[in-house]
């Protein structure tokens, strides 16, 4: 299938590992050109090399998307080589926490960094998409937004806002050929996955090594049809259908990408 990206460019943010890793690679490999960002200039840099030595067009931006001057500069340098057509807001981080442990201060710092960035980027880029007639924004949420746990309620609930945001931008760009759509993935198998998972499995009794590990830690965590942890070019591939002009009708939604983790027919 033709997802006829060649001669689009996609700005995808926090992009130096894990699922931006994946989806950047996945959207070069469907022919876009690709800006990774990363805030790490080794990391992200390596990525866009890999893609490169693979036959792709990839370059690179640096920048703390958490500050309004950084943001700008970043999404200026993004623009350099050509008008951004596609936003992947993947940038986002989280602290185990409890809610004693998560402080106002640490609600106040996970907010700017997993939603006001976001919101940032797309003051910064939508614009001209609008303009254009053609343009994709694809916000990388999480089933947490709708399924809370006891666990880092900040975190949660800037899922939920990232969610929710996506969806209202969607109903803003009516008619301009411009869509926002929310990829949502369940418990995904990247580095900082698993050594979460390493570190607390042996206290649990679910194991010492990670062969003992892995399938105790998804019946007691995100117990779901398929029965393990999904792997990023599963979420990459669904951000790249949204990216396409065959989702040129889907706006506003929602795309589960989790084995059946979130059990809902709506």
């Amino acid at each position: 299938m033709n997802l006829n990206l060649t001669g689009k460019r996609a700005l995808i943010t926090g992009a130096s590992l894990g699922l931006g890793e994946a989806t950047s690679k996945l959207l070069a490999a469907e022919g876009a050109t690709v800006v990774i960002h990363g805030r790490d200039k080794e990391r992200t840099e390596r990525v866009a090399q890999e893609i490169r030595e693979a036959g792709g067009s990839a370059t690179t931006v640096l920048g703390d998307l958490a500050d309004d001057a950084s943001a700008a500069e970043v999404a200026r340098a993004a623009l350099d080589g050509g008008p951004v057509d596609i936003l992947v807001n993947n940038a986002g981080f989280y602290r185990h926490l409890s809610w004693t442990e998560a402080t106002p201060d640490e609600w106040r710092n996970t907010y700017n960094v997993n939603v006001v960035s976001g919101v940032r980027m797309i003051q910064h880029l939508v614009p001209a998409m609008r303009e254009r007639g053609w343009g994709r924004v694809i916000t990388i949420g999480g089933g947490l937004a709708s399924q809370p746990m006891n666990t880092h309620p900040q975190y949660n609930a800037t899922l939920a806002a990232r969610h929710n945001l996506a969806v209202s931008l969607a109903r803003d760009l009516k008619g301009t050929g411009v869509t926002s759509n929310i990829v949502s993935p369940g418990a995904i198998l990247v580095e900082a996955t698993k050594e979460l998972v390493t570190h607390i499995g042996p206290d649990r009794g679910w194991g010492e090594t990670w062969e003992e590990i892995r399938p105790n830690a998804v019946e007691a965590l995100i117990p779901n049809d398929q029965e393990r942890f999904g792997e990023p070019d599963e979420i990459a591939a669904a951000v790249a259908y949204l990216c396409s002009d065959y989702a040129q009708y889907v706006s506003g939604a929602t795309i589960r990408v989790d084995g059946g983790l979130i059990r809902s027919a709506f």
